[in-house]
């Protein structure tokens, strides 16, 4: 027997049910839902940073959990359900591809479907903005989410700001700035006053993201791929030593330097 997406919503409405329901379930409300849900969502994204498609299926699975529990607590209350959800999402997906649908119907096809990549984003971006004037938000940065990790935030906020002009208009102008707050660093640290300090570290952090867009990546994605390596590399090192007998604890700072060395030719990514 295979369930359906419906099984999976009965389920959810027999797991919140107050009448021989899962107390822990019925518990919850949205705000106790979210660490969960983030939660999820990183592990999804571990899972396809391994290539572990058995365990992005199994992930994939709990996020959709996590959509199908919102969405319940979002009947119970009489705000929203999935099929409502699922209803906006379709719309606006339709809508925010013009060079693939044409109207409400989903199978009509336009007559030059075809188009650049940096075009498709472009309309993209034109037709978000539509929408957000449409819900009368009053300032360019208001719908961009606190509880997005501070480097996708980071990055967010200057791709927003970007629209209107307030950017950089050259690489070697960012690179220029990213010099300029590490030297706004090293004045604090000499100084010594912990919240300059603090202050001028988060704007160097700031501006190295910046310049990260600038090269058209993605600021998490990057650091994401640099711990992992960090991590490789240094497990390679306890590993090396561990063989040797030793401990890296008991190595001084040039063995170690060694050591790391050897774990970056050994493991050049």
């Amino acid at each position: 027997m295979q369930y359906s997406l419906e099984d999976l919503k009965r389920v959810m409405e027999r797991l919140r049910d107050p009448d021989g329901g899962c107390p822990w379930d019925q518990k919850q409300s949205f705000k106790s839902i979210v660490t969960y849900t983030l939660e999820e969502c990183y592990e999804l994204a571990e899972a396809i940073e391994h290539e572990n498609l058995e365990h992005v299926e199994e992930e994939l699975g709990d996020v959709l959990f996590q959509v199908i529990f919102l969405s319940q607590l979002g009947k119970e209350v009489g705000a929203f359900s999935f099929d409502t959800v699922a209803d906006g999402l379709v719309k606006k997906l339709v809508r925010r591809h013009p060079h693939v649908f044409v109207g409400e119907d989903i199978e009509d096809r336009p007559k030059n479907p075809t188009g650049s990549i940096a075009d498709i984003k472009e309309t993209w971006e034109q037709l978000k903005q539509e929408e957000r004037d449409l819900k009368e938000a009053p300032g360019l940065l208001d719908d961009v989410p606190f509880t997005l990790p501070a480097l996708s935030r980071a990055q967010k906020l200057q791709k927003r700001v970007s629209r209107v002009g307030f950017d950089w208009k050259e690489r070697e102008a960012v690179i220029n700035n990213v010099e300029g707050e590490l030297v706004e660093l090293k004045e604090a640290m000499i100084g010594g006053h912990s919240q300059n300090i603090t202050d001028e570290a988060g704007d160097l952090l700031f501006s190295v993201v910046n310049l990260v867009r600038h090269l058209g990546l993605d600021a998490e994605t990057v650091l994401r791929q640099s711990n992992q390596k960090f991590e490789r590399r240094f497990r390679h090192m306890e590993q090396q030593a561990k063989e040797s007998g030793g401990s890296l604890e008991l190595e001084s700072d040039h063995e170690l330097d060694q050591r790391w060395q050897a774990a970056k030719k050994a493991l050049a990514r």
